[in-house]
């Protein structure tokens, strides 16, 4: 009797990086990616600062599906949406046809979260959460020069950098007073505002934009106290949720992402997840780091040999080449402190709770080689 096959539904960065894992631990068990879009592989993180390397979406892809499907040994199905999950049967439905399984893997990923304003040209506002995305967003930008970005957190804060080193007038607006001011004390965040000003970015913070409106071949933004501003593209970096509704739909247990243990197990069965849909020990990590360390484990796992995932320190390196800074932040809900030292671009906080113990650290400038000494005193994440 032919096997059930493992299949993966999703083919970001998570689906492939579990495919090479487990194909590294059993190089004939057959599997299955299921794809809404052509399956081609790529590096999520290449897609903020491309613009300056002037790689187009076509140079940023490394390998396309049937590459891909010849190197995993993995049947892969483009362009093909999945409509129901079939936890009784263990059969996972599509437009095209259905697909039963042995062990199923949702690797679906994140959403943009849209931007919540007004007028006759929201549905103009253009988003990057993948490569498709990024290749309507360099179609669009070729041949304009004024560009706002919704959003001063880590995309909208790479994204601006990227699109200035290329000449763009670029205009970044966030309700908050400082750039990343949820993750950064309030002296580096000036100085990522500043170094990205001497780069040419324009800012607008502590202001909401209100509307957004066709003008002639251009787009009027109303931001707060009725300030007006005028350009020729609008980016949203305003954050990220986790694609959830599949599991939803199946009855999967959900929080804010796809609630799974410590096997990336999900409530059913078989059926695990990884990557930005999913919730590990509370978290939701829209990084490569913990991605990759979920990869392995659930491979292992998935091969016979169950493994729980750990997550140690893992430092977010801000790509933005005008004022380098790496990132740990603390625990959600720690209360402590900030310490700042240093001057200039080189700076060094670090987060201590009540207990004097450091809980998280963020280096700027020539500071980043400190990153392992730091990481070194810290708690890992989830041991």
């Amino acid at each position: 009797m032919k096997k059930r096959p493992l299949i993966i539904i999703g083919s970001g960065l998570a689906g492939y990086m579990l495919a090479k894992e487990f194909r590294k631990l059993d190089p004939n068990y057959p599997m299955m990616m299921i794809t809404s879009n052509d399956g081609a592989f790529y590096s999520k993180p290449l897609l903020s600062t491309s613009f300056t390397a002037k790689r187009t979406a076509t140079k940023i892809a490394t390998a396309d599906v049937a590459a891909m499907s010849e190197q995993l040994k993995m049947d892969i199905q483009t362009a093909t949406t999945v409509t129901k999950i079939n936890t009784t049967e263990k059969i996972v439905e599509t437009l095209s046809g259905s697909f039963p399984y042995e062990k199923l893997v949702l690797a679906t990923g994140s959403a943009i979260i849209n931007a919540p304003v007004l007028g006759d040209a929201v549905d103009s506002i253009l988003s990057v959460n993948d490569l498709e995305d990024y290749a309507r967003f360099c179609e669009f930008v070729a041949d304009k020069k004024k560009i706002a970005i919704l959003g001063a957190g880590l995309v909208g804060c790479e994204f601006a950098n990227d699109l200035a080193n290329t000449g763009h007038e670029v205009h970044v607006i966030d309700p908050a007073y400082y750039p990343l001011q949820r993750l950064l004390p309030e002296k580096v965040g000036r100085v990522l505002e500043k170094a990205l000003s001497a780069r040419g970015v324009n800012w607008h913070l502590g202001k909401l934009v209100s509307e957004i409106n066709h003008h002639q071949e251009s787009y009027h933004l109303m931001l707060s106290h009725q300030e007006l501003l005028e350009v020729e593209v609008v980016m949203s970096a305003i954050g990220l949720r986790p694609n959830v509704g599949l599991a939803e739909a199946a009855e999967i247990k959900t929080n804010y992402g796809i609630l799974v243990d410590r096997y990336l197990q999900t409530s059913h069965p078989d059926i695990y997840a990884l990557g930005d849909c999913a919730e590990v020990g509370g978290l939701v990590l829209f990084f490569v780091a913990p991605l990759l360390r979920c990869a392995s484990a659930l491979a292992n796992t998935l091969a016979n040999n169950p493994t729980e995932v750990v997550y140690p320190v893992m430092p977010v390196v801000l790509k933005t080449p005008s004022c380098p800074i790496v990132i740990a932040s603390p625990p959600r809900n720690l209360l402590g402190e900030w310490t700042v030292e240093g001057e200039d671009n080189n700076l060094r906080a670090l987060y201590h709770d009540h207990e004097s113990n450091i809980a998280g650290f963020v280096l700027t400038g020539k500071m980043v080689v400190e990153k392992n000494k730091w990481v070194e005193v810290m708690s890992p994440l989830l041991t």
